[in-house]
């Protein structure tokens, strides 16, 4: 006898074509489904199935659904499926994507390095998370990888890598280029090109384009990598340069926005390293005439990184804008002395 759940779903229409299936066969092609019938009644269904084509395509989609509601109803046997059918496939999926992200990594560490070498030494001191790798260790590594993968066959398993490219990219092919802002390039592009995916690449080459003047390239990015970076860090990376961006347009309240999502997401209370996102917006409320609220940022960037506080006294001498805007609103320099006295240690700071 057909199951409830099989007869429900034959009377709601739930299988295409089903209006087609001959009706004197509905209930032994539903039985069949179950295995629920006699051999006489079985032989005739399967005699008619090789007949017609409509009642094939229902029994066909009707089994489909009765797997699929079993394998639903116990998890074990649809792992056991879903491994029995993809189970080498992802393996190789997953080797692959480890050589890949490998390679890709590779070229953006030394495209950073390059990059980094080109920069402000400021820049270095005050914005970079981690320090630029020494570009001949990582060369070599990337050359004995790359060599490995093309001996030991593997690079047949990622068939879009143009692995012989690769090792020419990291056997020299660069020295010609004197500008280490465009071997930077050239690299980053590389790493990219392997794995789209690269959020540290992709923040690395939207830098690079900003500095090149590219502002609205540069934004467009930034943006992406905002929306769809898997890692926190990197969002908060890339709304800090967007801040930075708007700064650089006089756009104080869009800048402001995207400073305060870093703070609001909690990521400059978990990671000591985004201190600097509260200076940032004690900075932006100060451009924006509202001495309250940047006093108190200034105040809970000093009270919550107190270890940070020779770094922040850096960033306040430094900050000729800040110290303009002070200057132009009346009362606001005594109420940031008068809260904030550490920033005008000047021994310290010095």
């Amino acid at each position: 006898m057909a199951s409830e759940w099989n007869s429900d779903a034959w009377q709601a229409g739930a299988f295409d074509g089903g209006t087609d299936v001959c009706e004197h066969f509905q209930l032994d092609l539903s039985c069949l489904v179950d295995g629920e019938i006699d051999e006489p009644a079985a032989a005739r269904a399967l005699v008619h199935l090789e007949e017609c084509i409509s009642c094939r395509a229902f029994f066909d989609d009707a089994r489909r659904c009765v797997r699929l509601h079993r394998d639903v109803a116990d998890p074990t046997r649809l792992l056991a499926h879903i491994s029995s059918l993809t189970g080498s496939a992802l393996y190789a999926q997953a080797s692959s994507f480890e050589l890949v992200h490998k390679l890709a990594t590779i070229f953006y560490q030394l495209g950073k390095a390059y990059v980094l070498a080109g920069t402000r030494p400021d820049w270095l001191r005050t914005h970079v998370f981690e320090p630029a790798v020494e570009v001949a260790p990582i060369q070599l590594e990337g050359q004995r990888f790359v060599d490995g993968v093309l001996s030991d066959g593997s690079a047949d398993s990622v068939s879009d890598i143009d692995w012989t490219h690769a090792r020419s990219m990291l056997n020299g092919r660069l020295k010609e280029i004197v500008s280490p802002l465009e071997k930077g390039r050239r690299l980053l592009d590389e790493a990219v090109a392997a794995d789209p995916s690269h959020e540290e690449a992709r923040l690395y080459l939207a830098y690079l384009h900003a500095q090149e003047g590219k502002k609205l390239q540069a934004a467009r990015e930034f943006a992406e990598v905002f929306e769809s970076a898997m890692a926190e860090a990197n969002r908060g990376h890339a709304a800090v340069q967007l801040g930075q961006l708007y700064v650089g347009e006089g756009d104080h309240r869009r800048a402001l926005a995207y400073f305060r999502w870093v703070s609001m997401a909690g990521l400059e209370a978990r990671d000591e390293r985004f201190f600097f996102v509260l200076f940032n917006i004690g900075v932006m409320y100060a451009q924006l005439r509202d001495q309250r609220r940047s006093v108190d940022y200034f105040r809970q960037l000093l009270d919550r990184h107190p270890q940070r506080r020779e770094a922040v006294l850096q960033l306040f001498t430094a900050a000729k804008g800040l110290h303009q805007a002070i200057d132009e609103q009346p009362g606001f320099g005594a109420r940031l002395v008068a809260a904030c006295p550490e920033l005008f240690d000047t021994d310290r700071a010095a």
